[in-house]
């Protein structure tokens, strides 16, 4: 991906945080952090997704494929998709409306 191009990922959670009241986005360098009121919740760099989930949505994403819990600290999944498919985004929408919905919890 060239330089300052987004993701078909990216691009489909940037319309869903344009949708949510208290949703802010931050590009930093590859990559695009949202935060709900200076919280972050989930990251974007490429096609990989990052989001904070509370702990039983968290325990249930981990049982998906190509999910795997990130370093970013606890309740945090990082979602690395071989292949990103309709399914794959819904996935992704789905937690990131959750995490944004439970920032600061």
């Amino acid at each position: 991906m060239a330089p300052g191009s987004r993701s078909a990922l990216q691009m489909r959670l940037d319309e869903i945080a344009g949708l949510l009241e208290g949703v802010s986005r931050h590009a930093g360098d590859g990559d695009v952090r949202y935060e709900r009121e200076g919280i972050p919740f989930a990251v974007v760099t490429g096609e990989r997704a990052a989001f904070r989930l509370t702990p039983d949505i968290a325990r249930a994403a981990l049982r998906t494929p190509d999910v795997k819990p990130s370093d970013r600290g606890p309740g945090w999944v990082e979602l690395v998709p071989g292949h990103l498919d309709v399914f794959t985004v819904d996935r992704a929408v789905s937690w990131f409306e959750s995490a944004a919905r439970h920032a600061g919890d």
